[in-house]
């Protein structure tokens, strides 16, 4: 049975990406959480990567693997089948007492037979050797690829530290290198003026932390840093690893999978507490989804989205 262990960010993430790598669903596999992430202290420093061990079930899993080494095990069975007629050796025994049978009848003369079975196995010993050649070539073809070697993060424009984008930049750059983590800090400015800063270089995930609740910790300080003093307000948005695209993702499916657990059962059912962000992404996936409406309970850091089932116009009628 196929067994791997994957890292990442988050639990979800790590699953994902051993799903995708076996190339199989997640009815397949027996998912084993070894190791939950760890957001730190204070969801900036010491965080850790969630770890699971995906195992798969199916019974065409053992049928690969003997696919995969069916060319060893032949090789196996060969060296075997070669070794069966280089077993003279017990012929050699019996020849031994044919030396004294000599002295007593010499016309019979048996030393001839006696020598052409021993150049026998010496000329199959030779013809097997090229034999075991292919199981060598075999063993070549299994060993491990090298580890590619990690790309580094593409040198980012130094902007003007007068301006908000120059300014974002460089107070991210000293708090990412404060964290011992080495970025580049790319900013763009989008039509309707918002900032969007992308830190290149968190290869281990520090920067987003459980639920990417460092990234947002950074994006408010760095929000409060360049707003202070100002009547405007400008927002910023921070991102690292492409992780806001695959985190919308991954809620989106959340969203869908809860809202037809919804359905099925017509009662309620209650997500996770979340931040503002991602409630708005579940809120918006589910807005044209006319079996079920959505809302908002408890107060932060605990709110989070209730999704109720519609009454249908046969249960309308049933209730009035």
């Amino acid at each position: 049975m196929r067994s791997i262990e994957m890292t990442a960010k988050t639990t979800e993430d790590a699953i994902s990406a051993g799903l995708e790598q076996l190339g199989v669903s997640l009815s397949d596999v027996k998912v084993e959480i070894v190791e939950e992430g760890s957001k730190g202290l204070f969801g900036l420093f010491g965080s850790r990567l969630a770890k699971v061990r995906l195992t798969v079930t199916e019974e065409d899993a053992e049928d690969e693997v003997h696919e995969i080494f069916a060319n060893s095990l032949n090789g196996t069975e060969e060296e075997e089948k070669a070794a069966e007629p280089a077993q003279p050796a017990p012929q050699k025994a019996e020849a031994r007492p044919a030396k004294p049978a000599q002295k007593k009848a010499a016309p019979r003369k048996k030393e001839p037979k006696a020598e052409e079975p021993k150049a026998e196995p010496a000329e199959k010993k030779a013809a097997e050797k090229p034999e075991k050649q292919p199981a060598k070539k075999a063993e070549k073809k299994a060993e491990p690829k090298k580890a590619e070697p990690k790309k580094e993060a593409a040198p980012a424009e130094i902007l003007d530290p007068s301006t908000l984008a120059g300014k974002a930049q460089d107070f991210l750059s000293n708090v990412t290198r404060l964290m011992g983590v080495e970025t580049q800090v790319h900013m763009k400015t989008d039509e309707e003026g918002f900032l969007h800063a992308d830190l290149q270089g968190d290869t281990s995930g520090i920067l987003i932390g459980r639920r990417g609740e460092t990234l947002d910790a950074l994006q408010h300080l760095t929000s409060l840093y360049i707003n202070k003093g100002k009547s405007d307000y400008t927002r910023i948005t921070l991102d690292t690893e492409n992780y806001r695209a695959r985190r919308e993702d991954t809620l989106i499916r959340l969203a869908n999978r809860y809202a037809n657990r919804a359905v099925k059962t017509g009662r309620r059912v209650s997500v996770e507490p979340m931040n503002p962000y991602e409630r708005r992404i579940m809120h918006s996936a589910l807005q044209e989804n006319e079996m079920v409406d959505t809302h908002s309970e408890g107060e932060e850091p605990n709110r989070h989205i209730v999704i109720t089932p519609r009454k249908q116009p046969a249960q309308r009628e049933q209730a009035e």
